[in-house]
């Protein structure tokens, strides 16, 4: 372990190491998913690697006393720490390769630092000392991201530091005649419906990694919840935002419309922590719904379904959630209660019953007042119907609401048991749809075969725009070979590959970060890049924040 500086104001990250969530969520596999496992890949769990706590080793911390002795004097010493067990949960985020590292390669480099400021001029400080010093910064709040988005890269420097904004955790301003609040950049998405509801207001932004996740790690990847058809993305919400660059506190958003030029929102959302750090965001707010609707719908086919959203989402019949899953996902049961996948899926009765195992799900939320969800229900019911859907009740629609956060947490036991499991999205218009579909599934496909597994690819639409969709793919194969990492990054090359040749956008919500990056400059062409490195070099003239993501 390294030398110890006391932490008493830098709490620990909730989720466990090598896992999504904490031990306490740990969940064995049933037995409908080891079958599934079994004998449609192969899989047993005699495959898998498990993680081993003692194997684990941290590399030792490059800042030297004088250095530590500086930060303590910016932020105390209680905020300061070079302790394995602070800066081990933050060298890492969450995606499969991530997880399967804790597992195979226990030898882990580290922050330097995890250092966490308590104000904006105390964000400032630490950001002129790290340019001074040549030391980088990774902003760090839920530790969520899936892309590569915390990999404490040095980008040259001598050091990397762990910026963690756990002390940003306050609802520091509620206006309710504007429908508006200010959010703490640290706050998690649990705690901040919570303060909201204690004054009869939500966010109602709720992406999978909700449990965890952070306002700012939100608003610096373009975050999309599953509420998304009600309330919009994530970008969409925040009215505001102060972002700490190396060179001063940046304030973008002030009306709710201007024509004072470009939006400087805009070139900070999505930012990724490249041009500084995000420290609380305004945000649109609305009262908690007073009821919330539900049903289930069953389509033919996936075309058949995504042409019946494309008519909801134009005709505007104002859904809260609407997903729809194929013909795969729907038959391994996927898309409703987790605990039930490979199982009958449920019918109209709401027990599995009888159900019809083929075909697409679609579910489907309303919320607000009770006439205001019940008139969307009937009139987007009406829709659903009229384009070939059937209705199978509330139960599917329920049953996913009641498990929607589970996911994450089977990856970790699925992952243990020998199968190579990951998510990937993407989006496009309505009329290029199919075509990114069958490219993405082929490409993942062939690549997995190509390293000796059968592999199962499931697709659903998740977020839905009068001109468009994203489409957002799960993928269990088996593990193969001595490096299931590689393994999979092989896959995923050949999937965004066919994503950028089929003209999709290479990332719709889970950001840029490392693993996006070399598909950036395709998507926004080299005017966008030349773009995007003028601001870096405008705000961040040493190049210490965040080096290695985002920016080609």
């Amino acid at each position: 372990m390294s030398a110890t500086i006391p932490a008493d104001n830098l709490p620990l990250p909730h989720m466990a190491l090598s896992r999504w969530g904490t031990e306490a969520e740990a969940r064995d596999l049933g037995e409908g998913i080891r079958g599934l496992l079994r004998d449609v890949l192969g899989v047993t769990a005699a495959g898998g690697a498990r993680f081993d706590p003692a194997a684990v080793t941290a590399s030792p911390s490059r800042l030297s006393g004088t250095d530590l002795a500086a930060l303590a004097g910016v932020v105390g010493a209680g905020n300061v720490s070079v302790d394995d067990a602070q800066r081990l949960p933050r060298a890492r985020g969450k995606s499969t390769p991530d997880l399967l590292a804790w597992r195979l390669r226990p030898a882990v480099d580290c922050p330097d630092a995890v250092v966490a400021p308590r104000d904006d001029d105390e964000v400032a400080a630490l950001l002129d000392w790290c340019g001074r010093e040549g030391v980088a910064v990774v902003p760090f709040g839920g530790g969520t991201s899936v892309v590569g988005g915390l990999t404490p890269d040095a980008g040259g420097h001598r050091a990397v530091i762990s910026l963690d904004l756990a002390h940003f955790d306050a609802l520091e301003s509620i206006d309710a005649e504007s429908g508006e609040a200010v959010l703490g950049a640290g706050l998690s998405g649990p705690r901040a419906e919570d303060l909201l509801a204690a004054h009869g207001f939500s966010l109602g932004h709720f992406p999978q990694s909700f449990p965890y996740a952070t306002m700012g790690g939100y608003a610096m990847t373009r975050s999309s919840g599953q509420s998304s058809a009600g309330y919009g993305r994530f970008d969409e919400m925040v009215r505001g935002l102060t972002v700490v660059t190396p060179v001063g506190v940046m304030e973008a958003g002030r009306a709710p419309a201007s024509a004072a030029g470009p939006d400087l929102r805009q070139w900070l959302l999505g930012s990724e922590g490249a041009f500084g750090v995000c420290t609380r965001v305004r945000v649109r707010i609305h009262p908690v719904p007073e009821v919330v609707r539900h049903e289930a719908f069953r389509f033919p086919d996936f075309a058949t379904g995504a042409a019946a959203l494309r008519a909801v989402e134009q005709q505007g019949t104002g859904p809260t959630v609407i997903r729809l899953s194929d013909e795969v996902e729907t038959m391994v049961n996927l898309a409703t209660a987790t605990e039930s996948i490979g199982e009958a899926a449920e019918g109209a009765d709401g027990d599995g019953a009888g159900a019809d195992p083929g075909g697409c799900l679609c579910l489907c939320l309303f919320e607000g007042t009770a006439e205001h969800a019940e008139s969307r229900l009937a009139e987007t019911r009406a829709v659903l119907l009229a384009h070939g859907g059937a209705s199978l009740g509330p139960g599917p629609a329920r049953s996913w609401e009641h498990g929607r956060f589970g996911a994450p947490v089977l990856r970790d036991s699925l992952l243990d048991n020998g199968a190579l499991v990951e998510t990937l999205e993407t989006a496009t218009d309505w009329s290029a749809l199919p075509a990114l579909r069958d490219a993405v599934a082929q490409a993942l496909t062939a690549a997995l075969e190509a390293s000796g597994t059968p592999a199962l690819v499931m697709c659903h639409i998740s977020h839905v725009y009068p001109t468009g969709a994203s489409l957002y793919f799960t993928v269990v194969a088996g593990q193969r070979g001595r490096d299931p990492i590689a393994q999979w990054y092989d896959a995923k090359r050949a999937a965004c590959e066919a994503i950028v040749a089929t003209g999709g956008t290479i990332t719709h919500h889970h950001a840029v970060g490392v693993d996006h990056r070399p598909y950036l400059e395709a998507e926004i062409g080299e005017v966008g890049v030349r773009m995007l490195r003028a601001v870096k070099n405008a705000v961040d003239p040493h190049g210490v924040c965040n080096p290695g993501t985002l920016i080609p």
